[in-house]
């Protein structure tokens, strides 16, 4: 029996950067051995073991071979006999397929360490064309180490092109699928996930509505970027710079897939595409069962992004509508996304990076003016039911029309 520490441990060690989950390999054993020495089964499609002390996944070594569409069309392959080279040939990218002895010795068969040096991202094998879901790892690579110099390889490129026609994407879960992009998303860069999905014509195929905002002129002295599609993947790079979470960058990525319908000969102009968009963001929520808070700040920030850019101009009637739809007595958090996506809108532009945004610190006084109105005063003055929900919603709005002239002043 021999123990190896196998793919991204190894990979990252060899970047310089920190490891924190670790892949084993046992190459020469048994199910019968591993249980003997202890080790848990948990794996049900192939033999993977938990470490009885650590706790850590040790997989048997093994082969795979298609047997049908999809991330788990395969049939694995578990024995004694299975070499380490065998079973790393089985793993997307070079980078991912080399291995290391408990003195660090190195197995290298594929190349990756030379890969790693070249910054390239370069699939293991013709196999790599046999799994869908790799085309969305890739990417999240892509992403990942984008700052590093790292690239996608022109062979790999295309043969994630040839998976993207084949008909295999539409093949993956939604879950695998939104797993691989809320992950894409939480990386450094991951505006490069969307160009690689583009570039290699995954994006119209798991993503149309997203993918047909390239080419979509808008208004240049709002957008001197002019495309909807670079705006949109700079608002993402602003989320990711500005450290946003996931429902943030959700938001991003969808508010302005309204523009994709807008009729050419209307264009740059795209009116009303706040309502126009709502379909479409719900259609790709749930296309990929996004959670609950990602859709709904989604389809919020899609509906109300052009109020945010507008809320010092606003009327206090609508400044308080802003306010009930979003629910801002019970979920202040929510609201603070809104200004959040709203800002990253705003930055996302050719130029306009480091533009100020007062609208966010003017829409957080009105929230709080609007929560300041206390409710014990018009319980005290008799107020229930419908009446007091009433009186609530008058006495909001007089606090926000002090509140706009107060700022105005």
């Amino acid at each position: 029996m021999q123990i190896y520490k196998v793919g991204g441990a190894v990979r990252d060690r060899l970047l310089g950067k920190p490891v924190t989950d670790i892949d084993w390999v046992v190459v020469g054993a048994t199910t019968e051995e591993m249980l003997a020495k202890g080790y848990r089964p948990v794996g049900s499609d192939f033999p993977v073991f938990l470490h009885p002390k650590s706790g850590e996944e040790y997989a048997l070594a093994r082969t795979e071979r298609k047997s049908g569409r999809g991330y788990g069309g395969f049939t694995f392959h578990a024995s004694p006999e299975v070499t380490l080279e065998e079973d790393l040939i089985r793993r997307d990218l070079t980078i991912n397929a080399m291995a290391e002895d408990d003195q660090q010795n190195l197995t290298d068969p594929y190349h990756g360490q030379r890969d790693l040096e070249a910054r390239l991202l370069r699939h293991v094998s013709p196999a790599f064309a046999e799994d869908p879901l790799r085309v969305l790892r890739v990417a999240r690579f892509a992403a990942r180490y984008a700052g590093l110099g790292f690239t996608v390889a022109p062979e790999t490129l295309e043969l994630m092109r040839q998976l993207s026609d084949s008909g295999e994407l539409e093949a993956l879960t939604a879950e695998r699928s939104w797993k691989e992009i809320s992950r894409a998303l939480m990386e450094d860069q991951p505006q490069v996930f969307i160009e690689v999905l583009r570039a290699c014509d995954a994006l119209k195929v798991l993503m149309p509505e997203v993918d047909a905002l390239f080419g979509v002129p808008q208004p240049e002295a709002h957008h001197p970027e002019i495309d909807t599609g670079v705006h949109t993947l700079s608002v993402l790079e602003q989320a990711a710079l500005y450290k946003q979470p996931l429902t943030v960058r959700w938001a991003c990525l969808l508010h302005d897939l309204g523009k994709g319908l807008t009729p050419k000969e209307e264009w740059p102009r795209h009116i009303a595409h706040e309502h126009t968009g709502l379909k479409l963001i719900k259609a790709v929520n749930e296309r990929f069962k996004a959670p609950k808070d990602c859709q709904e700040l989604a389809l919020l920030v899609g509906q109300y992004h052009t109020h945010g850019h507008r809320a010092l101009e606003l009327k206090p009637s609508t400044l308080l509508e802003l306010l009930q739809s979003f629910d801002v007595y019970r979920r202040p958090q929510r609201f603070e996304e809104f200004i959040a996506a709203c800002e990253m809108d705003a930055r996302g532009r050719k130029g306009l990076e480091q533009r100020s945004y007062p609208q966010a610190d003017y829409l957080r006084g009105a929230a709080n003016a609007a929560r300041g109105v206390a409710v014990q005063p018009l319980l005290e003055k008799g107020f229930k039911g419908p009446e007091l929900g009433e009186a609530i919603k008058r006495e909001r709005l007089k606090a926000l029309k002090a509140y706009k002239e107060a700022a105005s002043a």
